[in-house]
């Protein structure tokens, strides 16, 4: 009996919320209602070459209140599934477009 009470607190245990991934980014459109595009560049080391690499991901996010313009600097957060394309959300401005 003891073990079976064991083996159900560590399942429970188990099911806890992974981090979610955050990212830094510019953005590049607002064209949309409640999305924004923003692009998020990373630098990577080419394995073979060493060579530094510019890489750069688009990512659609949800913006409720329509307040980003392009050029904003945004944190952004990943979440649920909010549309096809929309998997994140913003978490900040760090900041705005001049």
């Amino acid at each position: 009996m003891a073990e079976a009470t064991e083996t159900q607190t560590s399942s429970s245990d188990s099911s806890a919320r992974n981090a979610r991934k955050v990212r830094e980014g510019l953005v590049t459109s607002n064209a949309m209602d409640k999305t924004a595009i923003v692009t998020v560049t990373e630098r990577v080391r080419h394995k073979k070459y060493s060579k530094t690499l510019q890489r750069n991901t688009k990512l659609y996010v949800h913006d409720e209140t329509n307040d980003l313009n392009v050029g904003d600097r945004v944190r952004v957060a990943e979440t649920r599934p909010l549309s096809k394309l929309k998997r994140w959300r913003i978490v900040e401005v760090l900041e705005r477009a001049r």
